[in-house]
């Protein structure tokens, strides 16, 4: 039998919101957080990439992620 491998710690990701909202945090509410992060750091990887092609970069680098993540933030700002 294969065992499933966990993504992140749940736990921690619960008790990291709760101390910086004070409030509590319903029984799925992580697995939505964590979700959201991934889409937003696939676009901001997506969008660090395209920035760093423009202007002739092989790679991304730290100006390129720093010039589109205020962009990218506004997008997720919800």
């Amino acid at each position: 039998m294969a065992t499933t491998q966990k993504l992140y710690p749940r736990g921690t990701v619960k008790r990291i919101v709760k101390a910086q909202s004070n409030r509590n945090v319903s029984k799925n509410a992580d697995i939505l957080i964590f979700l959201d992060y991934m889409l937003f750091m696939q676009e901001l990887v997506r969008e660090a990439s395209i920035r760093s092609r423009k202007t002739g970069d092989k790679n991304i680098g730290p100006n390129s992620i720093q010039k589109v993540t205020e962009r990218t933030l506004r997008k997720f700002k919800g």
